[in-house]
């Protein structure tokens, strides 16, 4: 496929190892990362929702980002990216600077998501001292569009507004709207001048008829290896539909399970001998009946 963006293809949404004090599991960060990078990621997003992101202190985010940079030279062409967004503007800032300062590829940015209803002018204010204040010019900083948790979301007109002020810097969207009407919307505006990266499994495929460049999300933890068959076959001008039934039927069986990140690093372990990492309250662990009712769905 022409033109695609230089951070276009699968991520995963990755959960962020903890011990059973809830502190970073440092140590085994590269086991993750290897573990994602084997299984057909491009690359990773670290402290999304999956990643149980704001939960985290900016002094714990700091702390995880300096450490998976330093491993993420052991895979070469594996990608990071940050997820910097909090409500406030200060400390996005500081974030997305360090992310960039360490290398990373790309920052997902929440819209500030304590006041509801802000006006696309006020939006627009505080993404654009955040990119030009945070983001060098040759990088790419993405929109992370999850009104349905956030209550806040970026509007079509917003979204032009902040490509044609920053036609480089502002590369896009997550879109975890998990809106097939929102994509469409979206890919019919922009086309592929707007880097949109999925956030719904059972969309993926849609998603990609309509201009989206690749995919970031939870259940890319387990299923990643199916999603970058998709990728991999619409790239190649195949149909890629048997998959994306395979897919759809996995990332409904998860959804049963929610909130992610406990049921993603219970299956983990169980099933890829990964670390038995836990989850910040107010998250709670899986339970082993339900634990072994989701696998037994999922097989």
């Amino acid at each position: 496929m022409p033109n695609l963006h230089p951070l276009a293809g699968v991520y995963a949404a990755a959960v962020t190892p903890l011990k059973p004090d809830s502190t970073i599991d440092f140590e085994n960060i590269p086991v993750l990362l290897r573990f994602l990078a084997s299984r057909g990621c491009h690359g990773a997003l670290l402290f999304g929702t999956t990643g149980e992101g704001p939960s985290f202190s900016p002094k714990e985010r700091e702390a995880m980002l300096r450490s998976a940079r330093v491993f993420r030279n052991q895979l070469p062409g594996f990608r990071l990216l940050a997820g910097t967004g909090t409500p406030s503007l200060t400390e996005t800032i500081e974030l997305t600077k360090l992310a960039f300062d360490l290398g990373y590829d790309g920052a997902v940015v929440l819209p500030p998501y304590y006041f509801k209803k802000p006006t696309d002018d006020g939006l627009f204010n505080w993404f654009s001292q955040l990119i030009n204040k945070a983001v060098p010019a040759n990088k790419y900083l993405f929109g992370y569009h999850i009104p349905g948790t956030s209550g806040v979301g970026f509007s079509l007109d917003l979204l032009a507004r902040l490509k044609d002020a920053f036609p480089v810097q502002f590369a896009g969207i997550k879109d975890s709207s998990h809106d097939e009407n929102f994509s469409a919307q979206v890919g019919e505006r922009f086309g592929p001048a707007l880097t949109v990266l999925n956030g719904t499994d059972s969309h993926f495929h849609h998603a990609l008829k309509n201009h989206a460049q690749g995919a970031i999300t939870a259940a890319a933890n387990l299923i990643s290896n199916d999603l970058r068959e998709i990728w991999d076959m619409y790239q190649d001008g195949k149909d890629p539909s048997d998959v994306q039934a395979r897919v759809t039927a996995k990332r409904h069986t998860l959804e049963k399970y929610m909130p992610f990140p406990p049921t993603l690093k219970a299956i983990l372990h169980r099933t890829h001998n990964l670390p038995h990492w836990t989850v910040k309250p107010p998250l709670e662990d899986m339970s082993d009946a339900l634990l072994e009712q989701a696998i037994k769905e999922l097989n």
